[in-house]
This record gives structure tokens, sequence and C-alpha cells, in this order.
């Protein structure tokens, strides 16, 4: 079995073949070609374990993601998302590779909002909003500046100092030289922005629809419970497509659909696709220039395995990594 660290991982999966394995794990969830489970929450005092199985028949691989997120870990010189990705062969059940999970999650994620707004987003988007400044809006970030030509950044965080952090960290990490601006409210970073990119464990919304501008493209990544909250029911309405990773999930996790829903201000109707069926050209994407379009994701296991597939596989070619004989 390899086992593969953090650094082995941003090595063996760099941002560009990261979205090629979301676009590929997208496409193949929505053609029914998997077996994701919804995933299965453990919650302790002071955060929540996840189990995220999964299973891909054409890639021949089973993976299963425990993860846990501790929200007060940062505080503590701790990540705030841990956990193992297990990757096994379909055919004979053995280990192949162990890998960190906290990584894997951050690319895989980074990785599949950039998938959805290369579908979504207008192709000369450069003004970027990032709200929630933690390790997951690094990968946003990244995803984002793969795709994009991207001439202006700004930063929200309840954290002052933290996007001061954030920027500091980020700025020798792109491709060009952006203008960075640290933003003093949600209001002022969304405001006129091309990509707004969410990324908080937030259980209100973290900035108001009425600010957007015509033709927005909107992520929504960080809430993955029904009590957590990072969009308003304004964005949903006024957005001209509402996009997915997963219908099932979505309306079993996140928060943002669930609770405008219960409280009647819209149906299931709201959701136009799945992220899967436009990659698969069975919905339409982005339509209209000054359309705002949204992307609200929770996360699926299938993206985990083909992550960690690829990353092994790659792994394997470059000599990263240490094995070992778990049967010894």
């Amino acid at each position: 079995m390899l086992i593969l660290s953090a650094s082995d991982l941003r090595k063996a999966l760099p941002m560009a073949e990261a979205i090629e394995a979301a676009e590929a794990a997208y496409s193949v969830y929505s053609r029914g070609e998997s077996t994701t489970p919804l995933r299965t929450p453990v919650s302790a005092e002071r955060g929540t374990t996840l189990v995220m199985p999964g299973h891909v028949g054409a890639y021949g691989v089973t993976g299963i993601k425990v993860v846990s997120v501790y929200p007060e870990n940062p505080g503590r010189q701790l990540p705030a998302v841990l956990g193992a990705m297990l990757l096994v062969d379909a055919e004979d059940g053995r280990p192949l590779a162990l890998m960190d999970a906290g990584e894997l999650t951050a690319l895989r994620t980074g990785a599949s909002a950039a998938a959805a707004a290369k579908h979504l987003a207008r192709a000369d988007s450069a003004t970027v909003a990032i709200i929630g400044a933690g390790a997951q809006a690094v990968t946003q970030l990244l995803g984002l500046d793969a795709l994009f030509a991207l001439e202006e950044i700004r930063v929200y965080d309840v954290n002052r100092a933290q996007i001061e952090r954030y920027m500091e960290e980020m700025s020798p990490r792109l491709q060009g030289s952006p203008e960075w601006i640290a933003a003093k409210s949600p209001e002022q970073a969304v405001r006129g922005a091309d990509l707004v990119a969410c990324s908080t464990t937030s259980e209100q919304p973290v900035f108001a629809g009425e600010h957007l501008a015509a033709g927005t493209h909107v992520a929504g990544v960080g809430s993955y419970t029904p009590a957590m909250r990072e969009m308003d029911e304004t964005t949903f309405l006024r957005a001209a497509r509402v996009v997915v990773d997963s219908r099932e999930a979505c309306w079993a996790e996140a928060g943002d659909l669930i609770q405008p829903m219960e409280s009647g201000r819209f149906g299931r109707d709201i959701v136009d696709a799945e992220i899967g069926e436009i990659i698969n050209q069975e919905e339409a994407g982005r339509g209209d220039p000054g359309d705002i379009t949204v992307f609200k994701a929770v996360g699926l296991a299938v993206l985990d395995v083909i992550a960690a597939d690829r990353a092994y596989r790659r792994a394997k070619a470059m000599k990263l990594g240490t094995e070992v004989d778990l049967t010894l």
C-alpha cells in the first residue's frame, strides 16, 4: 500500500489535473455510473467526523474517506479539516493507497468549484470575491486562477487578521499579479464581482444576494449540513441558472436550499441541473452574459475516489510516497 502525505498529493495532483478529475467525477455521477451513498456524520463535542464511501466501476476502485471538521482547531495550531482517504482495488479488495484527506478534500473542493465555473461563469471573468479566508479558500482561488485571467481579488473574513495572512500566502502562488483588496464588508467584496467564492461553515448567509451584479457567478461549497447556510434566498431567486453537485445530497444536506424551501420561499424546481448533466451536455450551462448563475455543492465521495485514483497513479509514476506491506 502506498502512503501519500499532503506534500505528496500536492505534487501528484496539480490543480489542472484535479479539475479534470472533478469533471470526470461529476460526469460519472450524473450518468449513474457510481455508487455514492450519502455520507454518515458522527458528531462529537467539538466537531464532526464524516464517513464517505464511494465506488466507480469504470475505474476499478472503491474509496472510503474519513474526514473530521473541527472549527476550533486553528486556535490550537491544527488544521480545521483532518482525516485519511483509503483507496481500494475493486477487483480483489487490496488496499492500494492511504492518503491525507485534508489536502485531498481541499484540492478536490477547489477543483470541483472551478469545474463548475468553467461551465457557468463568463469566460472574461476577472474580479473575484473570496468570502471566508480559511484553508478551503486557498484551493478555491487556485482553481479559479487556473481558468481565468484574474485582475482583482477581494477578500472578506470575520477575522481581519486572517485576511492579511491569506493574501500574503496566496499572492506568490497565483499566475498573474492581480490587485488585492481587504474588503471591510461582504457588500464591498461582492458588489461588481464576476466570481463569488464562499467556503465557510456559517449558519447565516454571508452576503446579501441583492448586492450581486448582473453576470456574476456564485459558488457556495462550505456549508454541508441543514443547519449551515452561506447564501440567502435572494441569491437563488435572482439566478437564471441554479446548479448543484447532486440533487439527492443537496435536498438532504444543503441548508442554503433546505431552509428557504421549508419556509415556502421556493420549491425543489429552483434547481435547474446537476453540474454533471451540463458537463454531459444533457442540460444547458450559462445563457445570457448578464445572467446570474449559482453553484451549490455539499461534496460527493465520487470526487474523492476519482481524485485519489488519479493521485495514486501519478504518484506511482513519479515515485512519490512510501510503500508499506500491511500483511507482514
